[in-house]
């Protein structure tokens, strides 16, 4: 395995890196000092205006649509080169946006491109990638086990040159977002087809479309996440047009099992980033306090937290990179085995390196002034956001149990 940038991503890192240095960490406080005020104003959901000045600035530095492999809209990297500069979008949790690289946007965007018909990229592709519009992906439902998505109830039905759709979805990441102009649904087109995996179906619904009612924004840990968030979603006999339909009915698990794999890896990069920020934060945090006659961070506990916070973020960025070479050279299905892994590696290491920075910050670690508790909230979701845990380990175990299974 050769781990070893090239050239062209290595001035990508550097360029990115100054674009952290210069307008990121620097308005980390306006960008949230805005949040509050608009939510102290009425609505929490109102776009910041930093991150869109900085949405300019990206773009003209170059910095835009790193995510998007073998495109000339995007940095045309592979996942192995995009990996780093992913990771450096991870340290500060609202960054990814500046250059376009968010979630569910990226996921959706991906999508449109691989699947989408010349008509649907022209309408919805194009405003993404430009950064005019933003997009919701809705999929997870309240009344349902969703880790099982075969056990999703939402019904897509012709009629005529119609679909007709409905359904409650909650954990609509975007949805209550004002800029969010187009959801990408997921429900079942043929329920009674003998194969699960072919009973569901991808529609495009446009936000505005009669009977599209957004519930309720649902907070994480108490914290809202605006202005993006996630909301609870009813359909009720949602009207699209035919030509809506995402790549065929019946397509529904394969683009979910596409769209999925990528994001997956994009959250484990971006949480290795956000570790290493937690590191820093503790180590800073650790020497500069005082405790019984000498400092936090010359505590043997201390040493030794610090120590295998190293340990753990190193072995999740080879896991990392390693599912991330093995997605470009043999595929994504190929390595199904290798993003499960990482998918269960990156949160849980990521949830304890900032459990022991909370911890080093003392009663500051639990409030909102260092990020440190928001790092966390966000960390602890991700170990059941695109698959828990208990799938992906499962998943994992079937492989490997596999090999000692007589051939048939």
């Amino acid at each position: 395995m050769d781990f070893q940038y090239s050239s062209k991503v290595q001035a990508l890192q550097a360029r990115l890196l100054a674009f952290m240095d210069e307008h990121i960490y620097p308005n980390e406080k306006t960008f949230f000092g805005e949040i509050t005020a608009n939510r102290q104003a009425g609505d929490a959901w109102k776009p910041t205006r930093i991150v869109e000045q900085l949405k300019a600035k990206a773009r003209e530095a170059g910095l835009w649509n790193l995510f998007l492999p073998e495109s000339d809209q995007g940095a045309g990297l592979t996942n192995l080169e995009y990996a780093p500069l992913c990771e450096i979008m991870g340290r500060a949790l609202w960054s990814a946006e500046v250059f376009n690289c968010s979630a569910p946007d990226t996921g959706n965007m991906e999508v449109l491109a691989r699947y989408g018909t010349p008509a649907q990229q022209a309408q919805w592709l194009t405003p993404l990638l430009n950064g005019e519009i933003r997009s919701c992906f809705a999929m997870t439902e309240p009344a349902v086990a969703s880790s099982d998505a075969t056990n999703i109830e939402a019904s897509i039905v012709r009629e005529g040159d119609e679909y007709v759709i409905n359904g409650r979805k909650w954990w609509s990441s975007g949805a209550n977002d004002p800029r969010c102009k187009v959801f990408i649904f997921m429900g079942k087109s043929d329920p009674q087809n003998e194969n699960r995996h072919k009973q569901q179906s991808m529609i495009i619904v446009p936000r505005d479309t009669p009977g599209v009612t957004v519930l309720r924004a649902l907070p994480v840990f108490g914290y809202d996440d605006a202005p993006h968030g996630h909301g609870e979603v009813l359909f009720e006999n949602v009207r699209v047009p035919a030509a809506n339909m995402l790549l065929g009915e019946g397509r529904g698990f394969e683009i979910a099992q596409g769209r999925l794999g990528p994001g997956r890896i994009h959250h484990c990069m971006r949480l290795i980033g956000l570790a290493e920020r937690s590191l820093e934060d503790m180590c800073k945090r650790s020497l500069s306090r005082v405790a019984f006659g000498k400092r936090v961070a010359e505590q043997g506990v201390t040493l030794e937290r610090i120590a295998n916070a190293r340990i753990l973020i190193d072995q999740a960025r080879f896991l990392v990179l390693n599912a991330a070479q093995m997605m470009d050279t043999v595929g994504n299905k190929a390595a199904a085995k290798e993003i499960a892994m990482i998918k269960v590696a990156a949160p849980n290491m990521a949830c304890q390196v900032i459990d022991w920075a909370i911890q080093a910050h003392g009663g500051g670690g639990v409030s909102d002034d260092f990020g440190v508790a928001y790092a966390y909230a966000q960390a602890r979701t991700l170990r059941l956001a695109d698959g828990p845990d208990e799938v992906h380990r499962n998943q994992i175990g079937k492989m490997e149990l596999k090999k000692y299974l007589p051939s048939r």
